[in-house]
């Protein structure tokens, strides 16, 4: 889902770019990753695939300690949904036995026509890949 076509034309459309992106992915130790070379830097997408919801959970507390910005997002936890995001423009989901990453952090501080703060990018992008994700 995070290098899909779906994707890929949310990305298109919230920075309103003239061509799709180039992706590139890959596949390795249950993580799977699809970066995105935009004009104004990479974006990372990753899915950490874990054995189940513990273990994502556990894997998604141990990101959030590590991080040392982060803080969680409000409103996400009501909605069955764990999430932080950190002051370099990265946001982390966990759901079901799956952790979401969205790396924004190689991005300017404001992109797009609307100039929308990475962080606010990151933010969007994520929730337009769990709207549709399922497991």
């Amino acid at each position: 889902m995070v290098c899909a076509d779906e994707t890929r034309d949310n990305i298109v459309r919230i920075l309103s770019l003239p061509n799709l992106p180039r992706t590139t992915d890959s596949w390795a130790d249950r993580l799977y990753t699809c970066t995105y070379a935009l004009p104004a830097g990479s974006l990372v997408l990753s899915v950490k695939e874990l054995a189940d919801p513990a273990a994502a959970r556990s894997h998604f507390d141990g990101l959030a300690q590590s991080t040392v910005s982060a803080r969680p997002i409000e409103g996400m936890a009501n909605l069955g949904l764990a999430a932080f995001e950190s002051t370099d423009g990265s946001v982390v989901f966990v759901k079901d036995s799956f952790v979401l990453t969205v790396d924004a952090s190689a991005l300017p501080d404001a992109l797009g026509p609307h100039s929308v703060s990475r962080g606010a990018f990151a933010y969007e992008v994520s929730t337009a890949v769990l709207a549709c994700w399922s497991e």
